[in-house]
């Protein structure tokens, strides 16, 4: 058996363009997987293999791949920046024990760093800092270190200390041991030399290397109480203490370097085999209870002598078929076992099994707790099932994925192609959960939803170039909803006398607004038995149904409260049946008059532009209905941030590129929903009305 203390299985996760993918490329030469780098921005990059990802030099699913260092084996997932796939991140960090948070070292913590940290936070994953691009104009570690602090409110551990900035930059000090590393100008990365701290440099470093030792020993309190009466502690002492904090994320250790000019990475990987924790580490994955998913007690420990657990986290279809990716949290799986699949209740029988490396793969017999690894041609697995031992059946923690916010109603452009485009549909859809579809019943178009504008864009290429099916695309949609604004009290009563037994069901109840994000409550304070218990459900359900429809324009209704507290029933004609028809008639007849409001989605957008365009950029923002919350400038330009309503944010990346020459960008992800103003919501109804009319 391999042993699982020599095991790393790591992330790179960062904001668009901070150098996730690069970093992934140096590491991989480094540690000899590969002989000769491939450069993103010549689309030619390991782990960016997917034609879209070359041809727009981004990273849009994430890929995994396998090295080693030091004797330590890594399995490193490279996962994308872009807030509209901010899933992949979030299904990857979800099986990782750590990670490496890529910061660039000019633009510093960028909007979607600060989401993928979030996510990090809530998966409890441990992690190192890599401040990258120090070679860039405008690049300052310090301040990077800053706004970790303050932005993030984490705890950066300084590890090392550039040596020149911008085109001066050279190499760095290793604070803990004191030493220089230098590289030449050949951008090789093994032509370094370990020389003395540069003079100017001296005084830092001691300054650093002396905080660095006060945080470390807080993990340990005999050393702390050693080291205030002057002693030192040992090289193997301190690093056992970063290791602890770095486990219990009590602190960060951080890097800096260059990826692109292949200086500082070293330090890095032997940072992950140091300090980043062995699955062994790393508190175990809770075992939750299939019906309610809550936590039941028992943990997956991870062990290669316990039964098997794993986690399906990402399915992808290639060339060779399709690919389960599993996480083994513990057991050992071999090529031939049977298999349960917790969610379905089927088991599975597995035939072939794969360790990836990008898009190329090795075959292999066995594996076990631990390992990440891929099954070829799984049937019904989906994304964030459990597989299991079928003597010991158990459900893995589930992963909880961001509703779509944006929609697009396509059509293929021949009749012939729509089977062959609902086949290719059903493949995305299991690979991506933040990518859904549904057919419009009134009018038979069918609707794709995602989370952002280059989501969709990148669906509607891999239709086109993978599965050979030309879209006819229509305008983006926004996802309306609708809520109330007053109390109602009322009453409705269904009843129908028609030969052979009747209907009859009479209800009265009282409708309000309920809390933002709240969803729909239903709750009852009947007594005396006006309404026997044995109802409640139907008419929960008669009023949950129509909630999909809201009285103005049909969009779905958030945020209501029901409350029934009489009613009456007849001891022969009553049924379940009259009372959900009840709660239907009475839901038409009611929510007209309780004040029904549209809502709107309403994105948090995040503007960065050069000095000389904020005012532009801010009176622009200001006509699309934004509200600004904040302007930070920084050393290339002013960071503005507001709340827009997504319906003004269509295409908006094209303005801002004419606003500011070029130089301008934004992120946007979605926040909440808020009321549409009276003039925006009569609009949308209308179009709505119209629509209906048409079909």
């Amino acid at each position: 058996m391999a042993d699982l203390e020599k095991y790393r299985n790591i992330g790179i996760f960062a904001h668009v363009d901070a150098g996730k993918t690069t970093s992934t490329e140096r590491i991989l030469k480094l540690t000899g997987k590969i002989h000769k780098t491939g450069e993103v921005h010549d689309g030619a990059a390991t782990t960016d293999f997917m034609e879209q990802e070359a041809e727009r030099g981004i990273t849009i699913q994430s890929a995994a791949t396998t090295c080693f260092w030091k004797d330590h084996r890594l399995n490193i997932i490279d996962t994308p920046g872009h807030v509209d796939f901010t899933v992949e991140v979030y299904r990857s960090l979800k099986v990782l024990d750590g990670g490496v948070g890529v910061f660039c070292g000019s633009g510093g913590v960028e909007p979607q760093s600060e989401t993928n940290w979030r996510y990090a936070n809530e998966s409890e994953v441990a992690r190192l800092i890599f401040v990258n691009k120090l070679d860039r104009l405008g690049a300052n570690f310090y301040r990077v270190v800053d706004q970790v602090k303050n932005v993030l409110g984490a705890n950066p551990l300084v590890m090392t200390l550039p040596i020149g900035e911008e085109d001066d930059f050279v190499g760095v000090v290793d604070v803990l041991s004191q030493k220089a590393y230098v590289w030449d100008d050949s951008g090789q990365p093994e032509n370094y030399e370990i020389t003395d701290i540069p003079a100017d440099l001296v005084d830092d470093a001691a300054a650093y290397r002396e905080e660095l030792i006060e945080t470390a020993v807080e993990m340990d309190d005999e050393l702390m109480m050693a080291y205030m009466e002057g002693e030192e502690p040992s090289l193997e002492d301190i690093k056992r203490c970063i290791r602890e904090g770095t486990r219990t994320m009590a602190f960060f250790p951080t890097y800096c370097g260059s990826a692109f000019k292949n200086k500082g990475i070293q330090l890095v990987l032997d940072a992950v085999v140091d300090y980043l924790p062995s699955p062994t580490e790393v508190d175990p994955q809770d075992l939750t209870d299939e019906e309610t998913g809550e936590p039941t007690g028992e943990k997956a420990i991870v062990s290669a002598d316990e039964p098997l657990r794993a986690l399906a986290f990402k399915i992808m279809d290639d060339r060779f078929g399709a690919l389960t990716f599993i996480r083994i949290y513990s057991g050992v799986l071999n090529k031939g076992d049977t298999i349960l699949n917790a969610a379905t209740g089927k088991t599975e029988r597995v035939g072939r099994m794969v360790e990836m490396h990008a898009d190329d793969r090795t075959e292999l017999t066995t594996a076990q707790a631990g390992d990440i690894i891929a099954i070829v041609g799984m049937k019904n697995v989906q994304t964030g099932h459990t597989l299991c031992d079928p003597k010991n059946p158990c459900t893995l923690e589930p992963m909880i994925f961001p509703e779509p916010v944006i929609s697009i109603a396509v059509a293929p452009k021949d009749k012939g192609s729509v089977e062959k485009m609902g086949i290719a549909i059903g493949k995305m859809v299991a690979e991506d959960p933040s990518f859904q579809v549904e057919t419009d019943e009134d009018s038979g178009e069918t609707i794709l939803k995602g989370m952002g504008e280059l989501h969709l864009d990148i669906k509607v290429d891999i239709l086109k170039r993978t599965y050979g099916v030309e879209l006819v695309v229509g305008q983006p949609q926004v996802a309306y909803r609708e809520t109330i604004t007053q109390a109602v009290e009322d009453s409705y009563t269904h009843k129908k006398q028609s030969g052979g037994s009747g209907q009859f069901g009479k209800i009265d109840y009282r409708i309000k607004p309920g809390e933002q994000n709240s969803g729909f409550k239903f709750e009852s304070t009947v007594v005396g038995g006006n309404v026997p218990k044995e109802f409640f459900p139907a008419i929960e359900k008669g009023f949950k149904v129509m909630m999909e429809e809201g009285p103005l324009a049909g969009f779905p209704l958030l945020d209501v409260e029901i409350e029934l507290f009489d009613g009456g029933f007849h001891a022969v004609d009553s049924s379940a049946v009259a009372f959900e028809i009840a709660a239907k008639g009475a839901y038409r007849q009611s929510m007209p008059k309780a004040g029904p409001q549209l809502l709107e989605p309403i994105m948090k957008v995040d503007v960065f532009t050069p000095e000389d365009h904020v005012g532009d950029v801010i009176g622009d923002l200001n006509r699309r209905r934004g509200m600004i919350k904040d302007q930070e400038a920084g050393a290339t330009g002013v960071r503005i941030k507001g709340d827009v309503p997504l319906s003004e944010m269509f295409g908006y990346i094209g303005h801002l590129r004419t606003m500011t020459s070029g130089r301008g960008q934004f992120s946007m992800e979605f926040s909440h929903y808020a009321a549409c103003p009276a003039n925006v919501a009569e609009a949308v109804i209308a179009a709505e009305k119209e629509k209906k009319a048409k079909k």
